[in-house]
């Protein structure tokens, strides 16, 4: 089985940085693409940020320049470097990633988190 378990967020003051991890455990042979998404109450759930296996990053307009999105291969973790955080950054962030795992050897799955909230305050 592979599990993604986030962890870092929190209460913080507009203007203010938070730093959320995803951490991947179980069967795994690879992860390709690891992502960040949110979902804001009464909003759909948006894709935040990606970044491939080889590190290349892409980010929603909304967080260009704000928020920076790293990876290691070598521990199966993915960060989300969040800066100048706005009341409008309020959600539940999920990781998600899609991985080549023991079961699945010939394709990736895509994989979920439970999430954590971020809650930013003006």
């Amino acid at each position: 089985q592979v599990q993604l378990v986030e962890s870092g967020g929190g209460l913080v003051q507009a203007g203010g940085s938070l730093r959320l991890s995803c951490a991947a455990s179980g069967s795994i042979f690879t992860i390709n693409d690891m992502n960040w998404y949110r979902q804001g109450q009464g909003k759909q759930r948006e894709l935040v940020a990606r970044i491939t296996r080889g590190g290349r990053a892409d980010y929603a307009d909304s967080v260009k320049g704000r928020f920076s999105i790293s990876r290691d291969n070598t521990k199966n973790m993915v960060w989300l470097q969040m800066s100048s955080l706005k009341p409008e950054d309020t959600a539940v962030y999920y990781c998600c990633a899609n991985i080549i795992g023991v079961d699945h050897p010939m394709y990736d799955m895509e994989y979920w988190g439970k999430g954590t909230l971020v809650t930013v305050s003006s």
